[in-house]
């Protein structure tokens, strides 16, 4: 059998998740991977240096395809800061429920929870680049170290919001995971007071609803 020439990396990455969802684990390496799938080694390396790198690369694309989606939103360039996060995180969950089965292995398939982080390391850049893009509201200190310092700290602790958000993900049972777009709602609406200094109504609400999911305390 003659093998296929127009090899893409969407292609490769279609094909390895294949690979990782029918068998349970990698394939023993890229020559057996490329040859069980009709196209040359060498192609492989034409776009990934290793599994692990195409493993990155997979989850890099959930971000930048949400981008894209939300780039070719007319309605998205009209929102505010905090409604274009919510348009950030429900697209993006949109796309890894679509493929769920995928994330999960990959994300709990290590005991190393420093393994899985290292997977996110594209996502971690698209996503703060995003965050970063929407010019959050800080303190007018007139000082630029400081407000360095301080979009740093916003970018971090919205990367960590992002990572706590993934984590509810995986662990929610609910038809759905209607309960992820409540987590999704009720989290940036309570970041965003935080940020603004609003009142802490949605912020006690949060908390409430992580009581009730965690703790089973009814609200």
């Amino acid at each position: 059998m003659a093998k296929k020439k127009n090899i893409t990396p969407l292609f490769i990455i279609s094909a390895y998740m294949d690979s990782i969802l029918e068998h349970g684990a990698p394939p023993k390496n890229v020559y057996s991977f490329a040859k069980d799938n009709n196209f040359d080694e060498a192609k492989f390396y034409e776009f990934f240096s290793s599994f692990k790198a195409l493993e990155e690369n997979i989850f890099t694309t959930f971000g930048t395809n949400t981008i894209e989606v939300l780039a070719h939103s007319e309605e998205f360039a009209t929102f505010d800061a905090r409604n274009k996060l919510l348009s950030f995180y429900y697209t993006f969950f949109e796309q890894v429920t679509a493929n769920r089965s995928y994330v999960v292995h990959s994300l709990t398939a290590s005991k190393n929870q420093l393994q899985s982080l290292k997977l996110l390391k594209g996502l971690k850049t698209v996503f703060t680049d995003f965050v970063e893009n929407l010019d959050l509201k800080t303190l007018d200190l007139n000082q630029e170290r400081i407000e360095k310092f301080q979009n740093r700290a916003i970018n971090e602790t919205a990367w960590i919001q992002f990572l706590m958000t993934m984590k509810f993900w995986l662990d929610d049972t609910s038809p759905s995971f209607d309960k992820t777009d409540q987590y999704i709602e009720k989290s940036v609406n309570a970041s965003f007071d935080l940020i603004d200094n609003t009142p802490l109504k949605s912020i006690i609400d949060f908390g409430k609803f992580i009581l009730k999911e965690k703790l089973d305390i009814r609200a």
